[in-house]
């Protein structure tokens, strides 16, 4: 990923909600598997780590990166943004070059 590209996603990831939040319980298979689920369907998600979650966000973004094979966006104090290429072609975020 270029570094254009990067900042367009950081910036399409700027206005979004977090729709997971990794807490105590720190990173579940479970977790996983949603997380998994909601980039094949959006490409683009915003994760928030609980305070009470005792685990690094950088290394949580990086476990989860490998674990779904996605790419780590950026992660800024405890959110994480992760993105995914979808094979659906109707829903694809168009990069630029």
């Amino acid at each position: 990923m270029t570094s254009k590209q990067r900042a367009y996603l950081k910036g399409l990831a700027m206005t979004m909600e977090p729709i997971f939040q990794i807490g105590k319980n720190s990173l579940t298979p479970e977790n996983t598997e949603a997380i998994a689920e909601a980039l094949e369907a959006r490409e683009l998600i915003k994760i928030s780590v609980l305070q009470n979650c005792l685990d690094d966000p950088k290394e949580l973004a990086q476990i989860v990166a490998e674990r779904t094979r996605s790419q780590v966006v950026q992660v800024i104090g405890k959110k994480i943004v992760l993105y995914k290429e979808g094979k659906d072609e109707k829903k694809k975020i168009l990069l630029p070059r």
